[in-house]
């Protein structure tokens, strides 16, 4: 979106028609729409721009829910912001802070200020984009016109007014700029830089997200890190200083799947705990738990244990199982030849196959069409490494907690 798409757009007759269009969700209904549009009499400007718009609402919802019907959006904007799930964990914890004004440096279209301005935080959002500060303004004024302290200004963070303001919040920018096709930058050229958001996250309260995979060894030893994990994927890391940072803990691990959240916090990396024989469960553990370093906190809360060094797959003969794990009942061990494998689930009549793998190289849908299912049944394969050979285990997922 450029500057005179957004003019197109900010206007009465735009957004009275955006309100007024039918969900598109195909080639087919777009190409409907704006020929419909275009023969109405709308200006080609606004109808790519309403259109368009129409678009991002929809893929909006699994982010931002019911609120997305009334947001606007850059597609880069868009995948760039924090899921609601997530920014209302983040604002919580402003909350029970007793934070009263949090300064949103880099608020992109301005998603976790909508979450803090819903708990009744004052919110000065800044953004270094002027369209998208200019969303963020559109996406945060109803808190504004109900009478919030919800303040969005176009601008860099490092420049940003501070005065007043309890703690911050920081998103720094680890792509490059634009509306829409984007790439990923190296830690030294994130924006604001890491140097200066560590440096502000000493003199205030800060959170500060980066990216899940974020070099471990870059993470100052007086913050605490919290990796979160959505539905099975691992999305972000925050890094928590000051009054936020919670007092013992250096490590977290937030997993969220749909409306249940479970969190392990420890004082520092856990102890792995040793190497098991394959017994009658695997565990895999969420990644934000393996990111975090705490798979052995929970090898010991299952009474279970690595089955190969490096390998983050949890044994052990305890029927126990736990929200930081996906569980598997171990049928027995196959042949891992596809050929062989695929002659074996045959004779047991499987013909839906989960396939799950770590320390090995292997294409889990070239393997699914080499092995040639047919059957009723269904089950997990888990091929991994254990004692330096290949390993393929038949297992059956265990209900979650």
């Amino acid at each position: 979106m450029d500057h005179a798409e957004l003019d197109a757009l900010l206007t009465p007759e735009a957004m009275e028609l955006l309100e007024s269009l039918d969900p598109v969700t195909t080639a087919a209904d777009v190409a409907r729409a704006v020929t419909r549009l275009r023969r109405d009499g709308h200006d080609p400007d606004r109808v790519s721009a309403v259109v368009g718009q129409v678009r991002l609402r929809q893929r909006a919802e699994t982010k931002f829910g019911s609120f997305s019907h009334r947001m606007l959006f850059t597609r880069a904007g868009l995948e760039q912001a924090t899921r609601m799930s997530v920014s209302a964990h983040h604002a919580g914890r402003f909350a029970h802070a007793e934070m009263r004004l949090v300064a949103d440096l880099g608020c992109g279209i301005g998603g976790d200020s909508l979450a803090l301005a819903s708990l009744g935080l004052g919110v000065r959002a800044v953004d270094v984009d002027e369209v998208t500060a200019a969303l963020a303004a559109y996406n945060l004024s109803p808190f504004r016109s109900g009478g919030a302290v919800v303040d969005v200004r176009h601008g860099r963070a490092e420049g940003a007014d501070l005065t007043g303001v309890d703690a911050v919040w920081l998103d720094p920018a680890r792509r490059t700029s634009g509306h829409s096709e984007t790439r990923r930058v190296s830690a030294d050229d994130y924006s604001p830089s890491l140097d200066w958001a560590f440096d502000l996250a000493r003199r205030l309260p800060a959170g500060i997200k980066l990216g899940p995979a974020h070099d471990r060894d870059l993470i100052p030893a007086d913050v605490e890190a919290q990796w979160i994990g959505v539905d099975g994927s691992t999305v972000e890391l925050v890094l928590w200083s000051g009054s936020l940072a919670r007092e013992g803990v250096r490590r977290a691990a937030l997993v969220i799947r749909g409306d249940r959240v479970h969190e392990l916090t420890a004082p520092g990396d856990a102890d792995d705990e040793p190497v098991r024989e394959l017994g009658s469960f695997v565990h895999e553990p969420e990644g934000a738990v393996i990111r975090a370093r705490l798979v052995g906190e929970v090898a010991r809360a299952l009474a279970a244990g690595p089955v190969a060094e490096g390998i983050a797959y949890l044994t052990g003969d305890a029927e126990l199982t736990s929200p930081f794990v996906q569980t598997f009942r171990v049928r027995e061990t196959l042949p891992t030849d596809p050929k062989a494998l695929g002659k074996a689930l045959r004779e047991r009549g499987i013909g839906t196959l989960e396939i799950k793998k770590r320390g090995v190289d292997i294409d889990p849908a070239m393997l699914r069409k080499k092995l040639k299912l047919q059957g009723d049944g269904s089950a997990t394969l888990i091929v991994t490494r254990i004692e330096g050979r290949r390993v393929a285990i038949l297992a059956d997922r265990v209900r979650a907690v």
